[in-house]
């Protein structure tokens, strides 16, 4: 891809992910939400991390300008890592309040352990999918970024598995009233 469809490719995404951040990217969350090596900006809004990315485009741009060919490539793997980031965050946020609210209220503790148990299954066949890419990889670039994607699957799989506690505890506080 040429340099210059790469910086529409990129302004296009950060739009589209302005748009859908807009109705909750001010609302703070009590912990960081993504890996110290992918952001500078340790914020607890979503909004923090946009203002990052636009700031990279900025300076990737500046870049491509000035024909500095080293620093091109590494804001522009950068940016691409966080767009992905940050697409993923949004999306597990969605399908989270799509699929959790309402189903708090209704859905037996059994069944939502036993869901919870295959998310659990499925995040560490991703790990070990991510860590036989990262086996196979000679490129450091390509390294990092697999690195960087096993954090973020890594994070979700502490959240699951503190999840499943939280519903086993449920369970047991249930069963102890009987």
């Amino acid at each position: 891809m040429k340099t210059e469809e790469l910086l529409q490719v990129l302004t296009s995404q950060i739009e589209t992910l302005s748009e859908r951040i807009d109705p909750q990217g001010s609302v703070p969350v009590p912990q960081t939400r993504f890996d110290h090596g992918l952001f500078s900006r340790h914020g607890t809004r979503l909004r923090d991390y946009l203002l990052e990315m636009r700031s990279n485009l900025i300076q990737l741009k500046q870049v491509v300008a000035e024909n500095r060919l080293p620093q091109v490539t590494f804001l522009a793997e950068k940016l691409v890592a966080q767009v992905a980031a940050l697409q993923s965050e949004l999306a597990t946020q969605i399908q989270l309040k799509k699929n959790l609210l309402p189903q708090t209220m209704t859905q037996n503790p059994y069944d939502k352990l036993a869901e919870h148990q295959g998310y659990e299954r499925r995040l560490i066949a991703m790990i070990e999918d991510k860590e036989n890419q990262l086996a196979q990889q000679i490129h450091s670039s390509e390294q990092q970024r697999i690195r960087k994607e096993l954090d973020v699957i890594e994070g979700r799989l502490a959240c699951c598995r503190q999840a499943l506690l939280h519903i086993e505890k449920n369970i047991e506080e249930q069963e102890n009233e009987f």
